[in-house]
Formats: C-alpha cells, structure tokens, sequence
C-alpha cells in the first residue's frame, strides 16, 4: 500500500470541500492541520474550523468523512477538530489569499 499516494488522493478529495462562506476550499484555507495514513489505510484528519460557532460545524467535518471515506483504498475515515492553534489568515495558501484578494 503506498500511503504516500494515497494521501495525495486524499488531498484531492479535500480540494473539492469548500467553506459555505469563503469561495475557497478547506485545504488552500488551512483548515486541514494533519492527515494521517496508517498501513491498514485508516485515514485520521486532524482539522479545524475558521471559527468554533462556525454555520457548519456540524455538517463539514461529516463531509469530510464522507468524501474520504468514498475512496476506494480508505478503509475507514475519522476527523478530528481542534481548536488549537486557532485557525487565523495566515494558515491560508498564497492561492487562497490571492483568490481573496488579500495579497
């Protein structure tokens, strides 16, 4: 199993999940702190939120199980939130912060 490449797929499925208020997705906002592959493909995902009373803080961290667990070589998919560090601009990609225009 090469869990390099399949966390490049996982990345791929997070690049398709994006913050309802921000026209970016979660991966380039920063929003992901760790995604972690084991040799049994149990995929853990350390993420956070832009704010604790975020609208979907009950619904994203689901999508986000949801769409990594669709792939085929993930056998199961946890997502974890944390709100340490606290999620700030600076964690978002120079494409997000270009897409905002913020640089």
């Amino acid at each position: 199993m090469d869990t390099t490449n399949l966390g490049d797929k996982i990345v791929g499925v997070l690049k398709t999940i994006f913050d309802p208020e921000i026209p970016v997705d979660i991966y380039e906002l920063g929003l992901i702190y760790d995604v972690f592959v084991n040799e049994d493909s149990d995929v853990k995902i350390l993420m956070t939120l832009t704010t604790p009373n975020c609208p979907v803080a009950e619904s994203l961290p689901m999508e986000v199980e949801e769409k990594v667990k669709s792939l085929d070589e993930v056998k199961s998919a946890e997502v974890e939130i944390t709100f340490d560090p606290p999620w700030t601009q600076d964690l978002m990609s120079e494409e997000a912060k270009l897409e905002l225009g913020m640089l």
